[in-house]
C-alpha cells in the first residue's frame, strides 16, 4: 500500500516538473516574442517616419510618388520578413514547450 503511495506521489512530481519546464519554455518564448515584435514596431515607426519626411521634402509630385512607393515596397518586404520570423518563433516555442512531455507521450504511443 505504502508503495503505491510512493509511485503516486512520484509520478506527482514528475508531472509537475515537466509541467514548470514547459511553463518555463513558454515563458522564455513569449518574452523572446515580445522583444522581436518591440524590436520591429521601432524600426517600422522610425522607417515611416524616415519616408514621412521623404515625401514632404520632395521637390515634385513624381519624386513624392517614388518615394511613396519606395517606402512602400521596403515596408511590405519588411512585414513579410518580419512574420515569418515570428512564425518561425513560435514554432520554436511550441517545440521547446513539447518536449518535456515526448518521452511520456512516446511511452503511451507504444
Amino acid at each position: 500500500m505504502m508503495n503505491n503511495f510512493e509511485e503516486f506521489q512520484k509520478l506527482g512530481k514528475d508531472n509537475m516538473d515537466m509541467a514548470m519546464e514547459s511553463f518555463g519554455s513558454f515563458s522564455k518564448g513569449f518574452q523572446a516574442l515580445a522583444a522581436e515584435v518591440a524590436d520591429y514596431q521601432k524600426k517600422s515607426f522610425e522607417e515611416g517616419t524616415a519616408a514621412i519626411e521623404k515625401v514632404v521634402a520632395s521637390k515634385s509630385l513624381d519624386k513624392a510618388f517614388e518615394a511613396q512607393a519606395d517606402y512602400v515596397k521596403t515596408a511590405y518586404e519588411g512585414f513579410v520578413g518580419e512574420m515569418t520570423k515570428i512564425g518561425e518563433i513560435v514554432t520554436d516555442i511550441s517545440k521547446d514547450a513539447y518536449k518535456p512531455y515526448e518521452s511520456v507521450l512516446g511511452k503511451l504511443a507504444k
